[in-house]
This record gives structure tokens, sequence and C-alpha cells, in this order.
């Protein structure tokens, strides 16, 4: 029995829009390296999947669900799709738990975005301009999102205003990615550059700082994409909600803290440009941590938590 893995790839977007065929878990990781699909909840079921193509292909499979379980390290969802479905017997069983995995994501994203915009609704008013952070849209999960869905449900129920997004350096995701999702839905908004996020905050541009979760530890800190912290940080000065929209799978009950959290450097060819001193070095961080007493609430698919320690 062989199978395969489709997926977006997201580095080509906006420009195209096409798929990549993965045959092996050496591919699928690659795939995540380089941020072709990214993302938690992606990242959970691309995990999910990536053990069922193990084990339908005949591989060795606990070596290379552990290969995929350190493809990225800082994202728990990774982590945990794979633990999902390596926890299962046989290879049929792996890939009905992986596709359960996959299709569930679709419903508890949904509830995630509904529950959130009521959050909303009901604390900032009728009508809610959000500012966000990286992309944790549809392509960051199956469908829907996780801070984009609370915008997604927002627009449905009428009540969305302006979204202002950071273009999220060094690779762009909410320039390219979110950008591109807003413009498919039909919604106004406005690119800025990652520093000026917390002045669009100081200037009440927005109501409230929207955003997805990479990890959320014990304690309540949430490890987002790099640029996150200063923006709860503008969010607590002006006196706005600073919302972290995540699933369930994103709390990890088993980190104490943020700090506990291995913090993903990447390549410094990223950030240095081309014309940079040869003596220039980069320290390219992929994710910060946002401390638990600057998060107004955390909005998941099965709760809203509102204050700390996380219940």
């Amino acid at each position: 029995m062989n199978r395969r893995i489709v997926l977006i790839d997201q580095t080509l977007l906006p420009g195209t829009l096409t798929t990549i065929e993965i045959d092996t878990v050496d591919e699928l990781i690659d795939a995540i390296k380089r941020l072709a699909v990214r993302g938690a909840p992606a990242l959970g079921v691309a995990g999910a999947l990536g053990v069922a193509l193990a084990a339908t292909n005949g591989s060795d499979v606990p070596k290379e669900a552990e290969k995929l379980r350190k493809a990225r390290p800082t994202a728990v969802n990774l982590a945990w799709g794979v633990d999902r479905v390596l926890a299962k017997g046989s290879p049929e069983e792996m890939v009905a738990e992986a596709v359960h995995v996959l299709e569930d994501d679709i419903r508890r994203n949904a509830d995630l975005g509904r529950r959130g915009a009521q959050w909303l609704i009901d604390r900032v008013g009728p009508r809610v301009n959000v500012h966000t952070h990286c992309n944790a849209g549809a392509l960051a999960c199956v469908e829907w999102g996780t801070a984009l869905g609370v915008v997604r449900a927002l627009k449905e129920r009428d009540a969305l205003g302006h979204v202002y997004l950071d273009e999220t350096r060094p690779l762009l995701q909410g320039a390219r990615l979110t950008a591109w999702e807003l413009a498919q839905m039909g919604v106004e908004h406005t690119v800025v550059v990652d520093s000026a996020g917390p002045t669009v905050v100081a200037r009440r541009l927005a109501d409230a700082v929207v955003v997805g979760a990479d990890r959320i530890a014990a304690n309540g800190d949430v490890v987002n994409k790099i640029g996150t912290y200063p923006l709860a940080l503008a969010a607590a000065r002006a006196g706005i909600p600073f919302v972290v929209a995540a699933p369930e799978s994103t709390i990890d009950p088993h980190t104490p803290d943020g700090e506990s959290v291995e913090i993903e450097i990447r390549d410094a060819a990223e950030i240095l440009h081309p014309d940079s001193p040869g003596a220039s070095k980069a320290l390219n961080y992929a994710f910060d941590v946002t401390p638990a007493d600057l998060v107004t609430a955390i909005v998941t698919d099965e709760r809203i938590i509102n204050g700390k320690p996380l219940d």
C-alpha cells in the first residue's frame, strides 16, 4: 500500500498556487523546514499524515516519527500529531487516525473562530477593527484558520471593521499569506511593517489584537511568531484586548513556562542583505514568548480562558 500527501507550497504564494506531492517522510521534513507547510495546526496534521505515510510505505515508523518530531522544535502541534498516530497499532489504524486528525481540524477551528468572534463582539462592540501578526488562517490549518478564523467569523456576522496586519519579517507570512487570504475573503486590510504594529495599536486604529500560537505553556505563556511580544506590550499599554486563538492541542501541559521552550533559530541568510558586510552576523529568532499576564484571553475550540493560571 503506497500513498502520498498532497499539500500547498506556501513558499510560492501569492504569485503561484500549486501543490507538492509528498512520497516519503524525508520529503515531508524538507517541506516543513523550508516552510512549504507551516502553521501550528497544519503542522499537527502534517505530523499525523507523515507517520501514516511511513507506516503504509513499510518504513521504520518509530525512527521516522522521531525525525518528524524534531523537524521544527518550537511548535507543539507537530509532535502532538505524530504521537496521536504513533499510538495506533496497524498501518490501517494509523491512516484512519491521521484522516481523523485532518478532518477534526476543520470543525475545531470553525468552533474556535465563532467563539472568539462572539467574545470580541461582547467586549468590544458590534464593529471590531483587528490587528494580527504572521499567518493564522486557512493556510496555517486545514481550513478556516485560528486568528483569521475569528476574523472570518466576525465577517460572517457583519461585525468586522478593518484588519491591520504586520508584514512579518523575514519571510513575510503576513504580507504574502495573510494579505492573500484576506483578499480572497473580500476583507479590507492594510499591511504595515512589523515595527509599526505597536504604533497602529497605540493610535487606537485597532480595537483588539488577535494572534495564533505555536505553543501555550502550562502557566499561560504564549509562544508565537517573532514580533508578537511587542504587540502584546502595546495592547496592554493601550488598554485593548490581546487575544490568542489556538486549538486545545496547542496547550502543552508538560511545558511549565515560556522559558522552557526551545526557540528555533533559523538561517542568518534569511535576514542578512546580500550587500551586508561580510563580517556581519545575524540572530534570526523564529518565535518569541509573550508572558501570560499580557494575554487577555485564550480562545480554543473548547473554551475561553480568561486570566491566569490556566484552568
